[in-house]
């Protein structure tokens, strides 16, 4: 290990220019290298959302760099003490890292497990969990010792593609079948007199996601925790859209939301969408899907893909989005391993 390579942590808040400069030009040479079709989130969006306090997660950031160049970049986080579902995720630190692409199998990456460990044992964890969709981050999780716990992929709808009467015999079909459901919609943002209704029925059907062999904790939103995430929306000027079903006692039976951002117009991203298990099998999920995208397309007319993130092992959702024409883009893997692990790797390098 060279002095060089010794990493060091980042305050984005107080970080000066020479920082932004490294850490866009390895950002847009990331963006290159993992998604050079798609338009790159502008800088000062990037900032500014880098910048901003977050009151429900902690952020640890560090690079390696040489010079003027960033060789490696690494990001943690943890939920925060405090915040609703912390004594189920507190043992969870979550990282995400990548070394610049002309400067692997140096031994870069490799550097990075005394300072996970230091963080680890500062702040009570013991589960480091990683993502990669790149082989090289395959070859390197291995090698440390990680096991995969859950696949999942990236997958792509091309719009021009779409056979919209077969989503529109969907929403026809839905309609049909549950006679007494109600459909909402809302668009910019959800209103606030609605979200003590929301957040627990959301929360509830966000746990009903499978998350095959991963270690996780529980998924909790309050009202304050979703007003952060708007006001991070308007900061961002990403543009939300909700979909629900109502059933005759007012509880929701179904959620779809999308976002779209004016810097990336050819990309709409779809988030979660779930129905409680109990409604199930009445044709909610094609109903709310294809009444989304109906509605998406006439908004966005310059739009060219809907992305979404699926776990490989939830079949109906996949059913669904196969039916509509999405197409894998990315495949990857969510790695996780134990402190006392990582420490016994450490060891033997």
């Amino acid at each position: 290990m060279t002095n060089r390579w010794l990493p060091v942590e980042v305050d984005t808040k107080s970080a000066g220019p020479d920082f932004w400069v490294r850490y866009h030009a390895y950002r847009r040479l990331r963006h290159a290298e993992t998604r050079p079709d798609d338009p790159i989130t502008p800088d000062d969006v990037v900032e500014g959302e880098m910048k901003r306090e977050d009151p429900y997660e902690l952020h640890f950031r560090y690079e390696i760099s040489d010079g003027n160049q960033m060789l490696s970049w690494l990001t943690a986080g943890a939920i925060r003490p405090g915040t609703p579902g912390y004594d189920t995720n507190k043992h969870l630190l979550w990282v995400e890292g990548s070394v610049h692409r002309h400067h692997r199998r140096q031994g870069i990456g490799r550097t990075w497990i005394p300072l996970l460990l230091e963080v680890m044992e500062r702040h009570s964890h013991t589960t480091l969990s990683v993502g990669t969709e790149e082989k090289s981050g395959h070859s390197f999780l291995k090698w440390l010792g990680a096991e995969s716990k859950f696949t999942g992929a990236e997958n792509r709808l091309k719009l021009a593609d779409v056979d919209w009467a077969m989503l529109e015999s969907w929403i026809a079909e839905g309609r049909k079948r549950s006679p007494d459901t109600r459909m909402e919609v809302y668009d910019g943002r959800l209103p606030e007199s609605m979200w003590d209704d929301y957040c627990p029925q959301f929360s509830s059907m966000l746990n009903t996601m499978p998350f095959e062999d991963l270690d996780h904790g529980e998924i909790v939103v309050t009202p304050p925790m979703l007003a952060e995430w708007l006001a991070r929306m308007d900061f961002g000027n990403r543009v939300g859209h909700w979909m629900l079903t109502r059933e005759p006692d007012g509880i929701i039976s179904g959620i779809t939301d999308m976002v779209y951002a004016p810097y990336t117009p050819t990309i709409v991203h779809q988030g979660f969408t779930g129905v409680r298990p109990d409604a199930r099998g009445r044709g909610l999920g094609k109903w709310l899907k294809g009444a989304m995208a109906l509605h998406v397309r006439d908004l966005y007319p310059n739009a060219w893909w809907f992305v979404t993130d699926n776990a490989g092992s939830n079949a109906p959702m996949l059913a669904i989005n196969r039916a509509m024409g999405f197409r894998t883009y990315r495949e990857g893997s969510e790695y996780q391993i134990t402190r006392d692990a990582l420490a016994a790797r450490l060891q033997l390098r």
